[in-house]
């Protein structure tokens, strides 16, 4: 065996070998370190001073002082190279070109002309929505879905993860069970068109970051992954990337630990670059899947949109369909554009809500963005559920080894509003003037604050770290990092053309849940609230309007006001996606002359429970098990569930509760559960 000494030497040897390659001026304090770093070590310092990155070393001591950390500093380096398609080379590279265009004020959108893009307009319940609607249930058994959840809820004044918070109060349904019910109902009504074929267990990925990735495991273990198979759901945890001090592209050391480096989230795009190097993709293509759709985390009406969308997917044979909803002018959330170049390339991709406008305004379009005679934008909102046809995503992935093209704006600040939670940036975007951006404040360490973005207003922004001190043109207010916004606009620039489908309704297809009722409460008279109160209210609305087209007499809404924000009110109607998740579903199981009060709830918990001749004045549960079949009508009337409001900033009631701004009280009900198979009927 090899003395000590001996391998002492050896490692001097090769650390002089690199030494003769590096700038021995550069950095004389990891020169003098070199000696207690491996070789994989010294090839990261090397790499490091490559990237102009000499500054990591600049306060390192002597060699016997402090090693372990600078040991541990470069060990972190190692991950954020690994973890980075081509590594912190590429990183680097890019964040300087990004520094470099933003600095100069290039515009991206130079030379392109806008203009409203074409697509398939789906009005729910009509003979065409019906029709794409079966079409898309039928390539359930073809799909892959991939839910992007790697957020807390704490801009929500929730501390859990999103996909835990109850998506209604009603029966307490969280974000997740209902996404992996519907899942798993369309995945059985999909194997009924399957005549003949293999079922197989359609597979789900769940995007975590360090937040959330436990928390999620937790969540799926205690309630037996909702009744999916374990093995049917895959987490891919989101590493995070280095932080950027300058317009060098400079990493951030932490201001107080010399041996770190500041980090932050990749943004939503980095699940492209998991679903690559995972071999996943690959696996689902030899499998015989052909779709990969990806949704967000709070939106509870998605899945009635979604398999219309697929259908069209299916049928025009789209190999990127982005769902889209219809959007009021100027509205904090992107719109789907058509880019025409002077060089005739053309692209459909999403435009930030503040770049559409100065776009228009500066090619043609005096007013910019404005209502149209629908009294909504001509440009539809992008809500960021996106169906690429898999093939071809594949190929576009493995031209890049996986990486997207990252996106990085700068905040220019103009003035500063404080309020409990949130500054207010007024922040510039290339040349088309300032916008309102917000970010979270919570105090760190010994001097300053760190700022973590936070409402739909900064959505088009990447900086989610942030120290508060004074910009200057070289130095950043934020600490950036490169961030890839979640398929909203790169991955579609990479096909010359993509579709859209557009859901006619806006209230059928989106209501997700991402602002506090502070801020909801300022939003202006008109434009939705996107928050936990007005995500409710907008499940029980679909539901009622669902009802409606089904032909049951629902009543029309009240309106009230909770936690500052004022709502329609509809009946509470609620059901599992086994008893329905398509409209077609829903036809068939309501029959007869039918009736549902304002007051009213309903919770349709059984996969055959059909709504005959019923009038319902009051609260009504029906639960079944599955090989049960219950006929219910008649006349049920009784004091029914009342929603009281409550105080937001009561520590009595549960978080869920008071971001909503009521509680339910459960006064009377008629509740029945058929335990037993055979045919049942419920008549009051």
């Amino acid at each position: 065996m090899a003395s000590s000494s001996a391998v002492n030497s050896a490692i001097e040897r090769l650390a002089n070998l690199q030494l003769n390659e590096l700038s021995t001026s550069s950095s004389p304090n990891l020169q003098k370190n070199l000696s207690i770093l491996s070789p994989n070590q010294i090839e990261l310092g090397k790499m490091l001073l490559e990237l102009g990155q000499v500054h990591l070393f600049q306060d390192w001591p002597d060699p016997g002082v402090d090693d372990d950390y600078k040991k541990a500093l470069l060990d972190q380096v190692a991950v954020l190279n690994s973890s980075y398609p081509g590594g912190l080379t590429s990183y680097v590279k890019t964040a300087k070109e990004l520094l470099a265009d933003s600095k100069a004020g290039r515009n991206p959108f130079d030379g392109f002309t806008p203009s409203v893009p074409s697509g398939e307009i789906l009005t729910f319940g009509d003979d065409n929505f019906i029709q794409y609607e079966e079409t898309g249930v039928k390539e359930v058994q073809n799909a892959a879905f991939v839910l992007v959840a790697g957020g807390l809820g704490e801009r929500l004044g929730y501390n859990g993860i999103k996909v835990a918070l109850p998506m209604e109060t009603t029966t307490g349904t969280c974000f997740l069970e209902h996404y992996i019910e519907s899942i798993l109902s369309l995945s059985e009504a999909s194997c009924k068109h399957a005549e003949g074929e293999v079922r197989r267990d359609v597979p789900l990925v769940i995007m975590t970051s360090d937040d959330t990735h436990e928390r999620t495991l937790h969540l799926l273990e205690s309630n037996n992954y909702f009744g999916m198979k374990p093995t049917q759901v895959k987490l891919l945890k989101q590493e995070k990337v280095a932080c950027l001090a300058d317009n060098d592209a400079r990493l951030a050391l932490d201001p107080d630990n010399k041996y770190r480096i500041q980090t932050k989230p990749h943004g939503h795009g980095d699940v492209h670059a998991l679903l690559y190097s995972s071999g996943l993709l690959k696996e689902w293509q030899d499998t015989g899947l052909r779709w990969v759709f990806f949704f967000q985390d709070t939106n509870g009406l998605l899945f009635k949109a979604l398999p219309a969308a697929l259908g069209v997917s299916a049928s025009k044979e789209y190999h990127v369909n982005s769902l889209a909803v219809p959007r009021k002018a100027k509205e904090a959330i992107g719109g789907i554009t058509k880019l025409t170049h002077t060089d005739g390339r053309e692209m459909v991709i999403n435009v930030e809500y503040n770049q559409l406008d100065p776009l228009l305004r500066a090619t043609g379009h005096p007013d910019g963005d404005v209502n149209c005679e629908t009294g909504y934008s001509p440009y539809p909102g992008n809500i960021n559920q996106l169906i690429p046809e898999l093939g071809p995503y594949i190929d576009e992935l493995s031209k890049t080894g996986g990486a997207i093209k990252a996106i990085i704006n700068l905040v220019k600040v103009l003035s500063i509003q404080i309020n409990r939670h949130f500054h207010v940036f007024y922040s510039k975007v290339g040349s088309g003037g300032y916008h309102p951006c917000l970010w979270r404040q919570s105090k760190v360490g010994s001097g300053g604050y760190l700022l973590a973005s936070g409402g739909d207003s900064g959505q088009g922004f990447d900086l989610t770290l942030a120290r508060y001190k004074e910009l200057n043109e070289t130095e950043f207010n934020p600490l950036l990092g490169l961030g890839i916004v979640m398929c909203r606009r790169v991955y579609p620039k990479r096909f010359p053309t993509i579709c859209k489908s557009r859901v006619h309704e806006l209230g059928l297809a989106y209501a997700p849940v991402k602002n506090n009722a502070e801020d909801a409460a300022k939003v202006p008279k008109g434009n939705p609230y996107h928050s936990a109160t007005s995500g409710e209210m907008a499940i029980y609305r679909a539901n009622s309007m669902i009802l409606k087209e089904a032909g049951v007499k629902v009543d029309d809404p009240v309106t009230q006001v909770f936690n500052g924000q004022e709502v329609d009110v509809w009946a509470r109607i609620v059901w599992k996606p086994k008893w329905a998740v398509t409209f077609a579903d829903v036809k068939s199981k309501v029959r007869g002359d039918n009736s549902v009060s304002q007051k009213s709830t309903l919770v349709v918990k059984g996969r055959d429970v059909f709504i005959e001749d019923l009038s319902l004045d009051g609260a009504l549960i029906v639960d079944s098990v599955d090989d049960a079949e219950v006929t219910v009508g008649g006349s049920v009337c009784n004091n029914g569930w009342t929603m009281e409001s409550i105080d937001k900033d009561s520590t009595a009631l549960p978080e869920e509760v008071r971001i909503r701004g009521f509680k339910m009280n459960k006064i009377e009900q008629l509740e029945q559960f058929y335990g037993e198979p055979g045919k049942f009927s419920l008549k009051a």
